[in-house]
């Protein structure tokens, strides 16, 4: 079984679409495969997929890879993808599955100056996004992965970005379409199941964009603007 480090948290039938959303993802990841597979959602609201199958060992690395997994135990020093879930001035916590949050401080986010809260909108960061970071441990603070850092920190030398919670990459495509701007973006970026990332094109605002399409996305929506 792989525990993947997104979560499922709508409700109704925005639950149901998501799910279909995540069994076409992972039968697109491995459906090739010499395997069968099942997916349940933890308590937790993180999906489980169980693999059988002579390629079940592949299937799982295949899988751990795309999405990050959610493991037991934590070992300091390891990197490991934990969901953005809430934050303060003094930093970012993350949920890796263990039950307490893992807390990345302000001065270990390694992403420019200003408090946790101001680093949060500088990068558009909404609730939920999957993010990567290095484990500390009992003796060490955690910290933000470079790959991480490095990611982010693109997103602000480009054209500038929308991003989004609570819709999986085809209802924000879907919405973007039917209010009129297919041409104002450049694709949808997948961040997490339900965490998308609107690339615009070079003379789209961001804000503007955010403005036009919110009132059709019940999500949350941030900018990047470079």
């Amino acid at each position: 079984m792989v525990v993947l480090a997104t979560k499922l948290y709508v409700e109704g039938d925005a639950r149901e679409r998501s799910l279909d959303s995540l069994r076409s993802l992972v039968t697109n990841e491995i459906g090739e495969l010499d395997v069968e597979f099942d997916i349940g959602i933890r308590h937790d609201d993180f999906p489980s997929v169980t693999i059988e199958g002579e390629d079940a060992t592949v299937a799982r690395n295949v899988l751990r890879e795309e999405f990050g997994e959610i493991v037991p135990d934590l070992e300091a020093g390891s990197t490991y993808t934990g969901t953005f879930e809430t934050w303060d001035d003094d930093g970012f916590i993350l949920d890796a599955g263990q039950g307490e949050g893992v807390r990345i401080p302000t001065d270990e986010l390694g992403l420019g100056p200003g408090s946790a809260t101001q680093i949060r909108e500088r990068y558009g960061l909404v609730q939920h996004t999957p993010l990567q970071f290095v484990y500390g441990g009992d003796d060490d603070p955690s910290r933000l992965a470079e790959e991480e850092q490095d990611r982010l920190y693109e997103w602000s030398r480009g054209n500038g970005r929308l991003n989004v919670n609570s819709a999986t990459r085809a209802e924000v495509r879907a919405t973007l379409n039917r209010a009129g701007h297919a041409q104002d973006y450049v694709t949808v970026e997948r961040l997490g199941l339900l965490e998308q990332s609107v690339i615009c094109t070079e003379n789209t605002d961001p804000p503007g964009l955010l403005a036009s399409v919110g009132e059709y996305l019940p999500a949350e929506l941030r900018c990047v603007v470079p």
